[in-house]
């Protein structure tokens, strides 16, 4: 059995950690910011591009004057059937893992109050809406010999000192939670010709996040060894909340336009984590909560719609992002370092740029029938860092579907193909290992950054069902 006396900084109340440390920086951006990629099935189907057509309570997360142009009350409900398969590439090796899942994506209700007397005001109406999208990912990536580290404060069981060679025999990273948001929304619809809306957004997470490597020791004829990353597993529930004002315009029969903006989301997150110390009498946990002040970037969104007739429409929408991920600096920490926070507000003012996404997407309809696609695409915005696409990668959503109108009754289904490529960064930190008891068998410290090539491809089935009134 080997050792390594703890010679890291001592570890206080703050989290502390490097500004490239991988998992904060893709949830900052993946989970906090990001636009819901599940709806109802119509909006999945057509890539969630409605911004200008609106009618559909889930296009409330990209224009909230959607909701002004129901004409008649609608309460939904979405079911999504989940499949993942994520391919982490290494030199010449690949591990691909699958992951499956059911749950309540969407589930929502309009209430649409006709005006009377002489005002150009026709209805206004008020709706809920709220989706849930599971956030489970999980990365193996294979192991490779060209993956080594050398550390040379370990010592023999004697305390006699010697330099091993650890060598990788793989590394897995693993996060499970869910995504919500509720959206209030009111709206109205001016003389048939303006539409517009605004909500409140409530938005939620719940995280568990594991990162390790298993790595073999020369100096111990080459026994492998699970190490965990310092500072993990953690926990992470966080609560959001932003507002979004939206409007849509007919210019004639065939054209309509739309413009909205989402305020920034104000997260306030809490993280329970652990951390090995060292005394005199050796190895320790410490048990540390926290919690972070987070704002995601506002978004814009325009939108046009080119509507032929009653029986075709075409929707494109662009977004963007208009400001920059930010957390609250509490200030230096009482030893005189920048506190993590400010090291991540240094990474991405330095390395973001805003995240911009195109999405596309039609309805055909005969008599009851309806047949929709769309297609979307977003950026990274993370370039040429450890190599293009960076962290979080150019994601393509794919979307096609069918729906059935029986007068009062709606159902719909869609396919959903989402691909994302980008790379896994690895190492690079602290890492402990565990005896069979429990006990922390020694500590090491691996100084080398790894990427591996990354594809996730997310194949999501939905069906609503719903009822007009």
């Amino acid at each position: 059995m080997f050792k390594k006396s703890l010679t890291i900084l001592s570890i206080a109340s703050a989290f502390y950690l490097q500004a490239q440390d991988v998992s904060i920086i893709r949830n900052s951006v993946d989970v906090y910011s990001s636009n819901p990629l599940t709806g109802s099935a119509k909006f999945n189907a057509m890539a969630g591009s409605m911004g200008a057509l609106g009618g559909d309570l889930s296009a409330i997360n990209i224009n909230p004057a959607s909701v002004g142009v129901f004409i008649t009350g609608n309460i939904s409900g979405t079911l999504a059937i989940n499949n993942s398969k994520t391919t982490s590439s290494f030199s010449n090796a690949a591990n691909s893992y699958k992951l499956n899942n059911a749950d309540i994506g969407q589930l929502g209700g309009v209430a649409v109050f006709e005006t009377s007397g002489n005002t150009p005001w026709k209805f206004v109406n008020f709706g809920v809406n709220y989706t849930n999208q599971n956030l489970e990912e999980y990365i193996e990536t294979p192991a490779n010999s060209s993956y080594k580290f050398q550390d040379s404060n370990l010592v023999d069981t004697n305390g006699n000192p010697v330099t091993g060679t650890f060598t990788s025999l793989g590394h897995a990273y693993d996060r499970t939670g869910n995504l919500t948001n509720m959206n209030i929304a009111f709206g109205g619809n001016y003389d048939n010709k303006f539409y517009v809306g605004g909500s409140l957004n409530f938005k939620g997470a719940t995280i568990e996040q594991y990162d390790s490597s298993r790595l073999s020791l020369d100096v111990d004829n080459n026994n492998s060894y699970v190490l965990n990353k310092q500072g993990t597993p953690y926990t992470e529930d966080s609560n959001g909340f932003s507002v979004s004002a939206g409007i849509i315009g007919k210019i004639n029969n065939n054209i309509r336009l739309g413009a909205s903006i989402e305020s920034p989301t104000w997260w306030t997150q809490y993280r329970t984590y652990s951390e090995v110390n060292e005394d005199n009498l050796g190895y320790y946990f410490d048990y540390y909560d926290e919690d972070r002040k987070f704002t995601s970037p506002m978004k814009a969104t325009l939108s046009g719609a080119f509507v032929m007739n009653k029986n075709f429409a075409l929707n494109v929408d662009y977004s963007l992002g208009l400001t920059k991920p930010k957390y609250k600096d509490p200030g230096p920490l009482p030893n005189g370092e920048e506190s993590a926070e400010h090291q991540l507000n240094d990474f991405f003012n330095s390395n973001y740029k805003n995240l911009s996404e195109l999405r596309v997407g039609g309805e055909y309809r005969y008599n009851n029938f309806r047949l929709r696609g769309g297609y979307g695409i977003s950026n990274s915005p993370f370039d040429n860092i450890y190599g293009k696409n960076n962290f979080i990668g150019k994601r393509e959503t794919l979307g096609v579907g069918f729906g059935f109108d029986f007068k009062s009754f709606y159902i719909d289904a869609a396919y959903n193909k989402i691909t994302t490529n980008s790379t896994n960064v690895y190492g690079d930190g602290n890492y402990y290992s565990l005896a069979n008891n429990g006990d922390v068998e020694f500590f090491t410290n691996n100084p080398n950054t790894f990427t591996s090539k990354l594809e996730d491809v997310k194949n999501n089935v939905t069906l609503t069902l719903g009822w007009k009134f």
